[in-house]
């Protein structure tokens, strides 16, 4: 490999570099032969300067044979999965794989632990007693055979380049780079052995990527990737200005994701926002998978799978099958909840006109439910319950938020900006839309578009 230093350099002054080259970086660090604080360092000469698309197809190329390519051809059906960029209550992905897979579509998905302020499903899934995400290859395709979804994170075998530098990126500010975002997300994907797959691209203030024309290039290259190697791929660009849901925190949102699951045709207060999303994505993925007519036909298969459930059957039988414990999905409240909770009152009445995901997501890592630190360990409990949402009325005194803690004075440090999160003013906001923009092969539509 040519030196490091001089790579390094070139890079930081804006060079492109050559596909042996990034090879030479990429493999040297996966054999531990480069030093986090040189790969730090390159790392950000790409946030700065950016890659060229060759650049970027070579990097994606490299993270994704650096470990196993799965064939999953043996396994019967078209196989889909989702992918999201992350965001401040998004646990799409805990209500979606069940849902799909209730439909008959299998759902192979390989997710990730918290990314800066946005929660990680994998954390979420480990707080249910027992939950395993480190299966095994074999493991992984008879759990996804026998019942048609599995939810694991990397193994040392898959795209072992980019799960070193997934937890590199978190602790050194070099998250928000599109190149460096697309080479990981779908090296991953690419993987896994899926044949189609749908993005969730967020946008906003709680989202990496909060100017829309930069939440669009994002989706753009990654819908480019995907079909350059040949899985069909389908983005949204979805609002990301406040958190979604009503739950934030890893044990909070499996509980509001095991509510909307049991809920049949009533959703959760407040949850109405994260089921519409979820039922979109879902309907796509089993349109994708062959089971539906329609984005629509199959966002009507998703309701039913709720409306019966199945969905949630099918969510106890992946919790089974990765060695979770039914019992705690179950009796949600024998879970024991975290030790210390405060409430946050309104001030005056009006109108909630926003709340800051990002403010609140920054937030609960000082509660303890993300990291500062690769090394750190999350808190389970920690987190917080929104009991208003966006154009919500609200009288002085109601709460707007319960706050979670296992540690007092964790609680009480965050407590000052999760209050300056919530803005009440005396007009009532504008409707914001949740879907911004569809993105396909044949481009960028504004809103909700047909496929």
């Amino acid at each position: 490999m040519t030196n490091p230093v001089e790579l390094i350099r070139r890079k930081r002054d804006g060079a492109a570099l050559t596909r042996e080259e990034l090879s030479g970086l990429v493999g040297a660090y996966t054999r531990g032969e480069l030093p986090d604080y040189q790969m730090s360092a390159f790392l950000m000469a790409c946030y700065f300067r950016g890659m060229t698309e060759d650049e970027m197809l070579a990097f994606t190329d490299l993270m994704l044979h650096s470990g196993t390519v799965l064939d999953l051809s043996d396994v019967p059906g078209i196989k889909v999965d989702k992918h999201s960029t992350g965001g401040v209550g998004d646990k799409v992905s805990l209500l979606l794989a069940p849902i799909v897979a209730a439909c008959g579509v299998p759902v192979p998905m390989i997710s990730g632990r918290g990314l800066g302020h946005t929660g990680g499903t994998l954390d979420k899934l480990e707080t249910i007693p027992g939950f395993r995400t480190d299966l095994s290859i074999d493991d992984f395709r008879r759990v996804l055979r026998d019942v048609g979804c599995v939810l694991i994170g990397q193994t040392g075998e898959i795209a072992p380049a980019d799960k070193k530098m997934y937890a590199l990126r978190d602790v050194t500010a070099t998250v928000e780079c599109i190149p460096l975002i697309a080479g990981s997300i779908m090296s991953k994907k690419l993987a896994e052995g899926i044949d189609a797959l749908v993005l969730d691209i967020k946008t906003g203030r709680g989202a990496f990527m909060e100017k829309t024309d930069r939440a669009i290039e994002l989706g753009s290259a990654l819908v480019s990737i995907g079909e350059r190697a040949g899985k069909r791929t389908v983005g949204y660009v979805t609002d990301m200005s406040q958190p979604l849901g009503t739950h934030v925190g890893n044990w909070l949102e499996v509980v509001e994701s095991v509510e909307c699951l049991r809920s049949g045709d009533r959703t959760p207060d407040g949850s109405a926002d994260l089921m519409e999303l979820t039922l979109l994505l879902s309907g796509t993925m089993i349109w994708l998978g062959g089971k539906a007519g329609s984005v629509e036909d199959g966002i009507d298969r998703s309701r039913g799978a709720v409306r019966n459930g199945a969905a949630c059957a099918k969510l106890l039988d992946i919790v089974r099958a990765q060695g979770g414990s039914v019992g705690a999905i179950e009796r949600l409240d024998a879970y024991p909840p975290a030790a210390h909770q405060l409430t946050i009152a309104a001030e005056s009445d009006g109108w909630l006109s926003s709340i800051d995901a990002l403010e609140l997501g920054l937030s609960g890592i000082l509660l303890g439910a993300g990291r500062k630190a690769v090394a750190d360990r999350i808190d389970p409990l920690a987190g917080m319950v929104l009991n208003k949402k966006r154009g919500d009325a609200i009288k002085k005194g109601d709460t707007l938020v319960t706050v979670h803690a296992s540690d007092r004075s964790r609680l009480e440090s965050a407590s000052t900006r999760i209050r300056a999160a919530f803005t009440v003013t005396s007009t009532k906001p504008s409707p914001q839309p949740l879907i911004v923009a569809t993105i396909t092969k044949e481009g960028v539509r504004t809103g909700l578009a047909s496929l």
